[in-house]
Protein backbone atom coordinates (compact mmCIF):
# COMPACT_ATOMS: atom_id res chain seq x y z
CA UNK A 1 0.00 0.00 0.00
CA UNK A 2 0.74 3.46 -0.82
CA UNK A 3 1.15 5.58 2.26
CA UNK A 4 0.39 4.98 5.98
CA UNK A 5 -2.87 2.25 6.80
CA UNK A 6 -5.62 3.37 9.07
CA UNK A 7 -7.29 1.62 12.17
CA UNK A 8 -9.31 0.17 10.20
CA UNK A 9 -7.31 -1.11 7.73
CA UNK A 10 -5.20 -2.92 9.65
CA UNK A 11 -6.12 -6.46 9.18
CA UNK A 12 -5.54 -5.45 5.41
CA UNK A 13 -2.82 -4.39 6.10
CA UNK A 14 -1.33 -7.12 8.06
CA UNK A 15 -2.25 -9.74 5.13
CA UNK A 16 -0.46 -7.50 2.66
CA UNK A 17 2.23 -7.71 4.90
CA UNK A 18 2.19 -11.63 5.37
CA UNK A 19 1.81 -11.96 1.10
CA UNK A 20 4.64 -9.87 0.49
CA UNK A 21 7.39 -11.96 2.94
CA UNK A 22 5.95 -15.04 1.57
CA UNK A 23 6.72 -13.88 -1.72
CA UNK A 24 10.35 -12.64 -0.67
CA UNK A 25 10.47 -16.39 1.37
CA UNK A 26 9.68 -18.07 -1.96
CA UNK A 27 12.30 -16.30 -4.27
CA UNK A 28 14.96 -16.69 -1.78
CA UNK A 29 14.67 -20.13 -1.06
CA UNK A 30 13.45 -20.91 -4.65
CA UNK A 31 10.10 -22.60 -3.52
CA UNK A 32 7.35 -23.08 -5.26
CA UNK A 33 4.74 -21.13 -2.93
CA UNK A 34 2.15 -19.82 -5.54
CA UNK A 35 -1.26 -22.30 -4.44
CA UNK A 36 -0.38 -20.78 -0.71
CA UNK A 37 -0.17 -17.12 -2.00
CA UNK A 38 -2.98 -17.30 -4.28
CA UNK A 39 -5.14 -18.45 -1.54
CA UNK A 40 -3.76 -15.55 0.71
CA UNK A 41 -3.93 -13.39 -2.16
CA UNK A 42 -8.11 -14.22 -2.45
CA UNK A 43 -8.42 -13.84 1.28
CA UNK A 44 -7.18 -10.22 0.88
CA UNK A 45 -9.72 -9.67 -1.47
CA UNK A 46 -12.49 -10.68 0.03
CA UNK A 47 -11.59 -8.81 2.96
CA UNK A 48 -10.98 -5.42 1.34
CA UNK A 49 -14.62 -5.60 -0.69
CA UNK A 50 -15.57 -6.62 3.32
CA UNK A 51 -14.20 -3.50 4.76
CA UNK A 52 -14.45 -1.30 2.19
CA UNK A 53 -17.59 -1.64 0.99
CA UNK A 54 -19.50 -1.10 4.25
CA UNK A 55 -17.48 1.83 5.38
CA UNK A 56 -19.10 3.89 8.15
CA UNK A 57 -18.89 7.98 7.30
CA UNK A 58 -16.18 8.40 9.96
CA UNK A 59 -14.36 5.80 8.01
CA UNK A 60 -14.60 7.98 4.65
CA UNK A 61 -14.16 11.06 5.62
CA UNK A 62 -10.67 9.35 7.60
CA UNK A 63 -10.11 8.12 4.09
CA UNK A 64 -10.66 11.34 2.61
CA UNK A 65 -8.21 13.36 5.15
CA UNK A 66 -5.40 10.75 4.11
CA UNK A 67 -2.06 12.17 3.47
CA UNK A 68 -1.22 10.32 0.58
CA UNK A 69 -4.77 11.29 -0.95
CA UNK A 70 -4.14 13.38 -4.66
CA UNK A 71 -4.38 16.90 -4.27
CA UNK A 72 -5.37 19.39 -6.90
CA UNK A 73 -1.75 19.86 -8.33
CA UNK A 74 -1.08 15.78 -8.69
CA UNK A 75 -4.56 15.82 -10.95
CA UNK A 76 -3.23 18.72 -12.93
CA UNK A 77 -0.18 17.03 -13.23
CA UNK A 78 -2.10 13.67 -14.14
CA UNK A 79 -4.72 14.79 -16.55
CA UNK A 80 -3.85 18.45 -18.04
CA UNK A 81 -1.10 19.90 -20.04
CA UNK A 82 0.24 23.59 -20.30
CA UNK A 83 -0.42 24.42 -16.91
CA UNK A 84 0.42 28.20 -15.84
CA UNK A 85 -0.32 28.91 -12.60
CA UNK A 86 -1.73 32.68 -11.72
CA UNK A 87 -0.86 34.36 -8.81
CA UNK A 88 -2.05 36.96 -6.71
CA UNK A 89 -5.65 38.81 -5.81
CA UNK A 90 -4.33 42.09 -7.26
CA UNK A 91 -5.51 43.54 -3.35
CA UNK A 92 -3.34 42.10 -0.70
CA UNK A 93 -1.17 38.45 -1.55
CA UNK A 94 -0.58 35.39 -2.96
CA UNK A 95 -2.60 32.40 -1.39
CA UNK A 96 -0.62 28.88 -1.61
CA UNK A 97 -3.67 27.24 0.13
CA UNK A 98 -5.65 27.86 -2.87
CA UNK A 99 -4.24 27.64 -6.62
CA UNK A 100 -5.48 28.26 -10.03
CA UNK A 101 -4.16 29.21 -13.33
CA UNK A 102 -4.86 28.16 -17.28
CA UNK A 103 -4.20 24.50 -18.59
CA UNK A 104 -5.94 22.39 -21.41
CA UNK A 105 -7.11 18.88 -20.87
CA UNK A 106 -7.36 16.97 -24.19
CA UNK A 107 -6.78 20.09 -25.52
CA UNK A 108 -9.69 21.78 -24.05
CA UNK A 109 -8.20 24.72 -22.73
CA UNK A 110 -9.77 25.82 -19.35
CA UNK A 111 -9.33 27.61 -15.73
CA UNK A 112 -9.00 25.39 -12.87
CA UNK A 113 -8.62 26.35 -9.44
CA UNK A 114 -8.85 24.24 -6.54
CA UNK A 115 -7.64 24.31 -2.83
CA UNK A 116 -4.13 22.40 -2.23
CA UNK A 117 -2.81 20.71 0.76
CA UNK A 118 1.11 19.77 1.61
CA UNK A 119 3.06 16.71 1.21
CA UNK A 120 4.49 17.09 4.45
CA UNK A 121 4.69 19.36 7.72
CA UNK A 122 6.81 21.94 6.27
CA UNK A 123 4.80 22.01 3.07
CA UNK A 124 1.48 22.07 4.73
CA UNK A 125 2.32 25.51 7.34
CA UNK A 126 2.98 26.85 3.50
CA UNK A 127 -0.09 25.75 2.35
CA UNK A 128 -1.82 26.49 5.45
CA UNK A 129 -3.40 22.84 5.19
CA UNK A 130 -5.72 23.64 2.70
CA UNK A 131 -7.40 26.62 4.58
CA UNK A 132 -7.45 29.89 2.13
CA UNK A 133 -7.63 33.26 2.92
CA UNK A 134 -9.66 36.00 2.23
CA UNK A 135 -7.01 36.63 -0.84
CA UNK A 136 -7.38 33.27 -1.58
CA UNK A 137 -10.88 33.44 -2.77
CA UNK A 138 -10.61 37.03 -4.26
CA UNK A 139 -7.32 35.28 -6.43
CA UNK A 140 -10.27 32.49 -7.95
CA UNK A 141 -12.63 35.50 -8.73
CA UNK A 142 -10.26 36.95 -10.82
CA UNK A 143 -9.51 34.07 -12.46
CA UNK A 144 -13.26 33.04 -12.70
CA UNK A 145 -14.04 36.74 -14.37
CA UNK A 146 -10.79 35.97 -16.68
CA UNK A 147 -12.96 32.61 -17.83
CA UNK A 148 -16.22 34.50 -18.73
CA UNK A 149 -14.13 37.18 -20.51
CA UNK A 150 -12.41 34.70 -22.84
CA UNK A 151 -14.92 31.99 -23.02
CA UNK A 152 -13.08 29.51 -20.89
CA UNK A 153 -15.53 26.73 -19.07
CA UNK A 154 -13.99 26.62 -15.34
CA UNK A 155 -12.80 23.61 -13.35
CA UNK A 156 -12.99 23.51 -9.56
CA UNK A 157 -11.47 21.37 -7.66
CA UNK A 158 -12.86 21.38 -3.24
CA UNK A 159 -10.60 19.79 -1.00
CA UNK A 160 -10.37 21.94 2.28
CA UNK A 161 -11.37 21.50 6.07
CA UNK A 162 -13.22 25.20 5.42
CA UNK A 163 -11.90 28.81 5.41
CA UNK A 164 -9.02 30.10 7.66
CA UNK A 165 -10.80 31.66 10.82
CA UNK A 166 -7.37 33.33 12.35
CA UNK A 167 -8.46 37.17 12.87
CA UNK A 168 -6.11 38.54 10.43
CA UNK A 169 -8.31 36.42 7.44
CA UNK A 170 -11.68 38.37 9.50
CA UNK A 171 -10.39 41.23 9.37
CA UNK A 172 -9.43 40.90 5.40
CA UNK A 173 -12.70 39.90 5.23
CA UNK A 174 -12.96 36.56 5.01
CA UNK A 175 -17.22 36.34 5.42
CA UNK A 176 -17.17 39.36 2.74
CA UNK A 177 -14.59 37.16 -0.41
CA UNK A 178 -16.45 34.10 0.10
CA UNK A 179 -20.17 35.69 -0.50
CA UNK A 180 -19.11 38.07 -2.93
CA UNK A 181 -17.52 34.48 -5.01
CA UNK A 182 -21.22 33.14 -4.36
CA UNK A 183 -22.80 35.86 -5.95
CA UNK A 184 -20.18 36.26 -9.04
CA UNK A 185 -19.97 32.81 -9.39
CA UNK A 186 -24.00 32.12 -9.76
CA UNK A 187 -24.14 34.88 -12.40
CA UNK A 188 -20.78 33.72 -14.44
CA UNK A 189 -21.89 33.57 -18.05
CA UNK A 190 -19.47 30.61 -18.65
CA UNK A 191 -19.38 26.81 -17.79
CA UNK A 192 -18.76 25.65 -14.37
CA UNK A 193 -18.00 22.49 -13.14
CA UNK A 194 -17.44 21.71 -9.67
CA UNK A 195 -15.51 18.15 -8.34
CA UNK A 196 -15.09 17.32 -4.41
CA UNK A 197 -12.21 15.60 -4.51
CA UNK A 198 -11.40 14.85 -0.35
CA UNK A 199 -12.78 17.77 1.96
CA UNK A 200 -15.34 19.89 1.37
CA UNK A 201 -15.49 21.73 4.58
CA UNK A 202 -18.30 24.53 5.66
CA UNK A 203 -18.17 28.17 3.39
CA UNK A 204 -14.17 27.04 2.72
CA UNK A 205 -15.58 24.96 0.04
CA UNK A 206 -19.05 26.48 -0.95
CA UNK A 207 -16.48 29.62 -1.53
CA UNK A 208 -15.55 27.59 -5.46
CA UNK A 209 -18.58 25.65 -5.19
CA UNK A 210 -21.49 27.10 -7.35
CA UNK A 211 -21.08 24.80 -10.77
CA UNK A 212 -24.02 24.14 -13.14
CA UNK A 213 -22.87 20.55 -11.97
CA UNK A 214 -20.80 19.14 -9.24
CA UNK A 215 -19.63 15.70 -8.74
CA UNK A 216 -17.78 13.87 -5.85
CA UNK A 217 -14.99 11.36 -5.45
CA UNK A 218 -16.40 8.45 -3.77
CA UNK A 219 -14.83 8.80 -0.38
CA UNK A 220 -14.99 12.45 -0.11
CA UNK A 221 -17.64 14.29 2.00
CA UNK A 222 -19.13 17.82 1.80
CA UNK A 223 -20.76 19.66 4.71
CA UNK A 224 -21.34 22.58 6.70
CA UNK A 225 -19.61 22.05 9.56
CA UNK A 226 -16.56 19.53 10.12
CA UNK A 227 -17.91 16.31 12.63
CA UNK A 228 -15.84 17.51 15.12
CA UNK A 229 -16.93 20.64 15.19
CA UNK A 230 -20.40 19.49 14.85
CA UNK A 231 -19.68 17.07 17.99
CA UNK A 232 -18.09 19.81 20.26
CA UNK A 233 -21.10 21.97 19.71
CA UNK A 234 -23.99 19.28 20.47
CA UNK A 235 -22.55 17.24 22.62
CA UNK A 236 -19.34 19.18 23.90
CA UNK A 237 -17.36 16.02 23.12
CA UNK A 238 -15.42 16.06 19.96
CA UNK A 239 -15.21 11.87 20.77
CA UNK A 240 -18.75 12.12 19.71
CA UNK A 241 -17.04 13.21 15.85
CA UNK A 242 -18.44 9.48 14.20
CA UNK A 243 -22.02 9.91 15.72
CA UNK A 244 -21.90 13.28 13.86
CA UNK A 245 -20.22 12.15 10.91
CA UNK A 246 -23.07 10.16 10.73
CA UNK A 247 -25.77 12.40 11.43
CA UNK A 248 -24.79 15.12 8.92
CA UNK A 249 -25.29 12.58 5.94
CA UNK A 250 -22.11 13.72 4.15
CA UNK A 251 -21.00 11.59 2.01
CA UNK A 252 -21.32 10.58 -1.31
CA UNK A 253 -23.96 8.20 -1.14
CA UNK A 254 -25.92 10.58 0.83
CA UNK A 255 -24.99 13.97 -1.41
CA UNK A 256 -26.94 11.98 -3.89
CA UNK A 257 -29.90 10.53 -2.51
CA UNK A 258 -30.33 14.50 -1.51
CA UNK A 259 -29.44 15.82 -4.78
CA UNK A 260 -27.01 18.18 -3.39
CA UNK A 261 -24.12 16.77 -5.99
CA UNK A 262 -25.13 15.02 -9.75
CA UNK A 263 -22.70 12.49 -9.76
CA UNK A 264 -20.11 10.04 -7.51
CA UNK A 265 -17.20 9.77 -9.35
CA UNK A 266 -15.38 5.98 -8.30
CA UNK A 267 -12.55 5.65 -6.91
CA UNK A 268 -10.14 2.52 -6.13
CA UNK A 269 -10.96 -0.17 -3.73
CA UNK A 270 -9.33 1.43 -0.06
CA UNK A 271 -9.73 5.41 -1.85
CA UNK A 272 -7.65 7.20 -4.29
CA UNK A 273 -4.06 6.87 -2.16
CA UNK A 274 -3.96 3.17 -3.44
CA UNK A 275 -4.31 4.27 -7.13
CA UNK A 276 -4.03 7.91 -8.13
CA UNK A 277 -3.76 7.15 -11.74
CA UNK A 278 -6.40 5.38 -12.07
CA UNK A 279 -8.91 7.76 -9.70
CA UNK A 280 -6.99 10.86 -12.19
CA UNK A 281 -8.24 8.60 -14.88
CA UNK A 282 -12.13 8.46 -13.51
CA UNK A 283 -11.89 12.03 -13.05
CA UNK A 284 -10.63 13.26 -16.34
CA UNK A 285 -13.43 11.03 -18.22
CA UNK A 286 -15.94 12.52 -15.89
CA UNK A 287 -14.95 16.09 -16.27
CA UNK A 288 -14.54 15.34 -20.47
CA UNK A 289 -17.87 14.11 -20.35
CA UNK A 290 -19.48 17.14 -18.65
CA UNK A 291 -18.02 19.70 -20.00
CA UNK A 292 -19.00 18.23 -23.28
CA UNK A 293 -22.45 17.99 -21.96
CA UNK A 294 -22.26 21.83 -20.78
CA UNK A 295 -20.80 23.37 -23.81
CA UNK A 296 -23.73 22.34 -25.61
CA UNK A 297 -26.09 24.62 -23.46
CA UNK A 298 -26.92 28.34 -24.70
CA UNK A 299 -25.15 30.81 -21.71
CA UNK A 300 -29.05 31.67 -20.97
CA UNK A 301 -29.71 28.47 -20.26
CA UNK A 302 -26.91 27.62 -18.25
CA UNK A 303 -27.94 30.71 -16.13
CA UNK A 304 -31.14 29.38 -15.65
CA UNK A 305 -30.81 26.04 -14.73
CA UNK A 306 -27.60 27.14 -12.45
CA UNK A 307 -30.10 29.20 -10.21
CA UNK A 308 -32.98 26.36 -10.42
CA UNK A 309 -30.43 23.88 -9.31
CA UNK A 310 -29.31 25.84 -6.10
CA UNK A 311 -33.05 26.92 -5.65
CA UNK A 312 -34.08 23.13 -5.38
CA UNK A 313 -31.40 22.12 -2.87
CA UNK A 314 -33.09 21.44 0.19
CA UNK A 315 -36.87 21.26 -1.15
CA UNK A 316 -38.47 17.82 0.07
CA UNK A 317 -42.30 16.27 -0.35
CA UNK A 318 -43.48 14.19 2.27
CA UNK A 319 -45.20 11.08 1.63
CA UNK A 320 -48.81 11.79 0.02
CA UNK A 321 -47.79 15.20 -0.59
CA UNK A 322 -49.18 16.58 -3.80
CA UNK A 323 -47.10 16.86 -6.48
Amino acid sequence: MNGSGLNFERPILELERKIKELKSFASAEKLDLNKDIKRLENRLEKLKKDVYENLTAWQRIQIARHPRRPYTLDYIEMIMTDFVELHGDRLFADDKALIGGLAKIDGQPLVIVGHQKGKDTKENLVRNFGCAHPEGYRKALRLFKMAEKFHFPILSLIDTPGAYPGIGAEERGQAEAIAENLSAMSQLRTQILVVIIGEGGSGGALGIGVGDRICILENAYYSVISPEGCAAILWKERQKAPDAAQALKLTAKDLLKLEVVDEIIPEPLGGAHRNPRETANSLKKAVLRHLKELTELSLDELSKLRYQKFRDVGMFKEKGEDK
